[in-house]
């Protein structure tokens, strides 16, 4: 629904306010001509330039504030500059426009106080470009006129299409997110973005956000200690990405939560591995892989190369005294022993391969090789295509499994060999095709083993879900694929997607049942409501639905009151969340008890709050406290918008010819309301 109002959020702007909020005032691009002109600098060095001021040493450049942007250009190394705000102006780094541009060794000094990010940038050519080694420790004090959406250290602007790596950043109280890299995907081109190694503290908003497909977090520490000017969230993902947190450390502090993942609207899909972390919330549909290594003891330390002061950044130092040049993925610099060769020189068509080692793999430019964005690497497990070229990679261990199909050469640490040789125990493949049609969500259980595979350019997602020969997915305009062993037990697909078998198509009503799965509420004698919701889809497991109003099916959701007896399902895919209200049954998935706490948030709150604009002529804005919770809802067919606050026990928003409505419980503190739109509560409202 379009809306148009003036409440402020902490959430994501329109491409037109982010834009504005650069480019108004006396804030005219600077290119590199007319900066030198300006500061009648004497040489230009590594593509960057050095001005005419005095530098504190002999290695890097001071430039003083003076409220413009420097444009950076296809190529161009900007690197070893202090950017000095100590005279009450602003200067921001400017790359929008560029591609292969690289930003490296600079520290922000003093404090910035002015409605713009201090770096905006994007790659806009589908290259790879790159931040590192920069200081944004003295952050920012927003100014009394602000747009809200102008004081972030580090912005990635909509229209990215390549990738940035942002690694050893350090950004400390910034206003708008310290790195703030969702808007590619959700309203922009998708462009993805790495950060890795990067230290955050008390930034509002967040610390780190991220959107698009295949943006990744790791390594990265983000905290709130009180200390600072802000408390946000430490990491956010939005929608519609497919992300990856990996070995990253996060204390909310004060804040709610260290994680939120989500909005409302398109699903998020996201991997959580070897991190600490004090809570998740989530907001809309979220889609949540949880991998080893999880814990909620944080490790609030600074990750080596991250430097701590600004004089060290722009000198080339980190915390751990380390040299921050650019990674090139040159096998020179590898610490990988073995190389393997996918030679296709002289080949008339193309080669698909794919191969497991036992420890490790990283693309190389051994033997000239070029490295191929489209290869997928994941660990151990390397795939992609060679036609007139070769790709190469590093691996330590030994080379388990390898499938090649076509006439490619295969060479492994220079030596020629024959890909039959090396066994391949899982010898069938199952490829999922999405539809851009609409979401096909899949299970699969084969009597063998099964893992994820790059055939035929088959994306491979940490998210799909893999337990003793189970399989979990969603596909929708591409396609997944998995070599396995033994025999397919069990396919369950929910969606326009189709399957095939080695090549075949296959029907899914061949194997197994629609519903393979059994849920069970035992009631404990007292009343206890429950909501359940599931991925795929959901029936009574008997053929009579209990004579009880509140007993419905809707969906892939169930909703019930049980109180001695208990309540059967049978459904598809995986129960994803569990809601409950006046007590706490027993719930078991095929015989096994659940552990309630990892279905998000168990209470179903039983009163709802309704904002009703439809009959209003201008817009109405609120704000409202209660004593217990509250959340956004869609009650009464109102809409949820990102831009509506809730901060703990406070809500604030707009309304125009839309309704806005939020469960919650305990009773109402505080309210006001600026304008004509109705508003109704409901106490007990699930009951009504």
């Amino acid at each position: 629904m379009a809306r148009d109002n003036s409440v402020l959020d902490d959430g994501d702007s329109t491409d037109s306010v982010l834009e504005s909020s650069e480019t108004s005032g006396n804030d005219e691009l600077l290119d590199r001509r007319s900066y030198l002109k300006l500061t009648g600098a004497a040489s230009v060095i590594g593509g960057g330039f050095a001005t005419g001021t005095a530098a504190a040493q002999d290695d890097y450049e001071v430039i003083e504030a003076s409220n413009e942007w420097y444009t950076i250009d296809d190529g161009e190394v900007f690197e070893n500059k202090i950017i000095d705000f100590s005279n009450g102006n602003w200067f921001g780094l400017y790359a929008r426009e560029s591609t292969n541009w690289t930003i490296r060794n600079v520290g922000f000094v003093g404090t910035h106080r002015y409605d713009r990010h201090a770096i905006a940038v994007a790659d806009v050519d589908g290259n790879t470009s790159t931040i590192e080694n920069v200081y944004m420790g003295d952050g920012c004090v927003r100014p009394s006129s602000y747009s809200s959406h102008g004081q972030c250290g580090i912005w990635v602007a909509p229209e990215h299409s390549g990738h940035i790596d942002i690694r050893h950043c350090n950004v400390q109280d910034w206003p708008n997110n310290g790195i703030y890299a969702s808007a590619p995907g959700y309203n922009g081109n998708g462009g993805t973005v790495h950060i890795d190694r990067c230290y955050a503290a008390n930034n509002y908003v967040s610390s780190f956000r991220l959107s698009s497909d295949g943006s990744k977090c790791t390594d990265s520490v983000a905290y709130n200690d009180g200390n600072g000017r802000y408390n946000g969230r430490c990491f956010w993902g939005w929608n519609p990405g497919r992300m990856e947190v990996t070995g990253c450390d996060f204390s909310s502090g004060s804040y709610n939560d260290a994680i939120h993942l989500g909005r409302n609207g398109e699903t998020t899909r996201i991997r959580i591995a070897d991190t600490q972390f004090d809570g998740i919330s989530q907001r809309g549909d979220v889609r949540l892989t949880r991998g080893d290594g999880l814990g909620s003891n944080p490790d609030l330390s600074m990750p080596d190369g991250v430097p701590t002061s600004a004089e060290e950044a722009a000198s080339g130092g980190s915390s751990g005294g380390q040299s921050t040049e650019s990674s090139t993925g040159d096998s020179d610099g590898s610490s990988l022993a073995n190389t393997v060769v996918f030679d296709g020189n002289g080949t008339s068509d193309t080669t698909s391969y794919e191969f497991v080692v036992s420890e490790a793999v990283e693309p190389s430019t051994d033997e000239n090789a070029t490295i191929d964005a489209a290869a997928s690497v994941d660990g151990t497990r390397a795939s992609g295509t060679v036609a007139d070229y070769l790709d190469a990679f590093r691996f330590d261990g030994e080379i388990e499994r390898l499938s090649v199909d076509g006439d490619a050469t295969v060479r492994v640490n220079g030596v020629e060999i024959d890909p039959a040789d090396i066994d391949d125990v899982l010898d069938d493949i199952i490829v999922i095709n999405g539809s851009d049609e609409d979401v096909t969500r899949y299970e699969f259980t084969v009597t063998g083993e099964a893992e994820r595979s790059g055939y035929n350019g088959a994306s491979i997602d940490d998210e799909d879900t893999i337990e003793s020969g189970t399989v979990y997915g969603v596909v929708a305009d591409w396609k997944d694929a998995f070599r396995y062993s033994g025999e397919i037990d069990q396919l369950t697909v929910d969606g326009p997607g189709t399957v095939s078998v080695n090549g075949d198509r296959i029907d899914p009503a061949d194997y197994g049942t629609d519903f393979p799965h059994v849920l069970e509420v035992e009631g404990t004698g007292t009343p206890v409501g429950f909501e359940i919701t599931v991925d795929g889809d959901i029936e009574f497991a008997s053929d009579e639905a209990p004579e009880d109003e509140a007993t419905t099916i809707s969906g892939s959701t169930a909703q019930s009151t049980v109180t001695d007896g208990s309540l059967r399902f049978r459904f598809s895919g995986t129960l994803t969340d569990v809601s409950l209200i006046n007590g706490t049954p027993t719930i078991t998935v095929d015989g096994d008890e659940i552990d309630l706490e990892e279905y998000g948030d168990p209470e179903l709150l039983p009163h709802a709050v309704v904002f009703d604009g439809t009959e209003t002529a201008e817009p109405s804005t609120y704000s409202f406290r209660v004593d217990g919770k509250v959340i956004q809802a869609e009650y009464r067919d109102a809409s949820v918008n990102e831009n509506d606050i809730v901060e703990d026990t406070t809500v604030r928003g707009g309304v125009g010819n839309w309704l806005d409505a939020y469960w919650f419980d305990g009773d109402i503190e505080d309210f006001r309301i600026l304008g004509d739109a109705t508003v109704d509560v409901q106490y007990n409202a699930r009951e009504q």
